[in-house]
């Protein structure tokens, strides 16, 4: 029996002796199959034997996130080391203090400035809960069958929101349908790429009773025609556009650059069109966060340092589409391939453009959006008819939303 006991102990030492430390991390972002095995098996694969560990990466909504840590804080059975959380949803983790005040410890990183404008979405009273990574602005996509119709005074690298308007009505008009993509499923995308449009001209964004957002909608309605007939159905402009259904969208960069290195001979990506006040998008970022409960604090500061390491961050943004790399010394690494080219557009959007960022004011963001698609729905797919009194009728329920 003593020996026995011996012999279980022993065992029970080697195993401890031998376990790997395993950091849980749960993100929103990279969550698309082809983006979450790059991450895992270029980006994190290298951290892990680096450190002799082993991360367990899993993908889910930023609500699901929350409601995790929610019930993990009450329970005092915290599980998730390291999440990553959009914009709109970091004040939540904030003020139920689900995250680590990370100031003391980034402030010791000296080879790396966080992009000022994503910067100021993870800060908070002047405190650092969040890295920003994966961040995003809105890039033009045209397909080269569509070179055949535009008109010779235009340069796609500087277009206006006017001559691309016009570009598409003639392509609907030669092609005897609209090639213009856009999400017509309710509570996608359409709120933004409308809104790239408004902040070209001058508008606040999102709200519709104002000049700027009335022109938006105005060019929006001269476009009318140069809509696909079939964009009710789409939740994402990428597959139109890569099976050639759509010829032309102004889109999420890293979804842009997902389509154009599908086959870079095929399209052309350039910068969002401009409007009189400018270069206009709507800007986003995710970001890095330490649960506070972790067992595992040590090791998942060292993931967040290594995953915010301006030559591991643009691996990782170029390795899924094209994400902005919110580092500036990032920039720097950028070369010539076409991954490059969709980083670089992205990039000057956003040092140059009239950005807006997503506020943490509203009470359910989802409901804003169906604001846009419902108005989009019946003044753009429906009625046909543009009205600016519809506009500022839909305006009321956009002010119900405000905190």
């Amino acid at each position: 029996m003593k020996k026995f006991i011996i012999t279980f102990l022993i065992i029970s030492l080697m195993v401890i002796g031998f376990s790997i430390e395993t950091l849980v991390v749960t993100s929103r972002l990279w969550t698309p199959p082809t983006e979450k095995e790059y991450i895992i098996n270029e980006i994190i694969k290298p951290f892990e034997d680096m450190y002799g560990v082993k991360v367990k990466f899993q993908t889910m909504d930023d609500q699901s996130i929350l409601d995790q840590l929610k019930v993990q804080t009450e329970t005092n059975k915290v599980t998730t080391d390291v999440i990553i959380l959009y914009a709109s949803n970091m004040p939540k983790a904030v003020n139920n203090g689900y995250v680590y005040d990370l100031t003391p410890y980034v402030k010791k990183w000296t080879d790396r400035h966080f992009s000022k404008g994503f910067d100021s979405m993870t800060v908070f009273n002047g405190h650092r809960y969040f890295l920003p990574v994966g961040a995003d602005v809105y890039l033009t996509l045209i397909n080269k069958k569509a070179l055949k119709y535009k008109p010779e005074d235009i340069d796609i690298n500087n277009i206006t929101w006017e001559e691309l308007a016009e570009w598409a009505n003639l392509v609907a008009k030669a092609e005897g349908e609209g090639k213009f993509a856009v999400t017509g499923v309710p509570m996608k995308s359409l709120i933004y790429q409308i809104g790239a449009i408004a902040l070209s001209y001058g508008a606040d964004w999102p709200n519709l009773d104002n000049p700027g957002s009335m022109a938006a909608w105005y060019l929006v309605y001269k476009m009318k025609d140069a809509f696909s007939p079939a964009i009710k159905t789409y939740d994402d402009t990428r597959p139109p556009m890569k099976r050639e259904e759509t010829w032309m969208t102004v889109a999420h960069c890293a979804r842009v650059g997902e389509v154009y290195n599908s086959n870079p001979t095929q399209f052309i990506v350039a910068p969002a069109p401009k409007g009189p006040a400018g270069r206009g998008s709507v800007a986003g970022t995710s970001g890095f966060a330490i649960v506070k409960g972790t067992k595992h604090f040590d090791l998942a500061l060292k993931f967040v340092e290594y995953m915010t390491r301006p030559d591991i961050m643009l691996k990782a943004s170029k390795g899924t589409g094209g994400f902005i790399p919110p580092v500036d010394e990032a920039i720097k690494y950028l070369g010539n391939d076409p991954k490059d080219i969709i980083i670089k557009n992205a990039v000057k959007v956003m040092n140059e453009g009239v950005l807006s960022y997503i506020a943490p004011m509203w009470k359910d963001w989802g409901q804003v959006k169906l604001v846009y698609d419902d108005l989009f729905k019946k003044m753009i797919l429906e009625d046909k008819k543009f009205e600016p009194d519809l506009m500022e009728l839909y305006q009321f329920k956009i002010d119900a939303m405000r905190k």
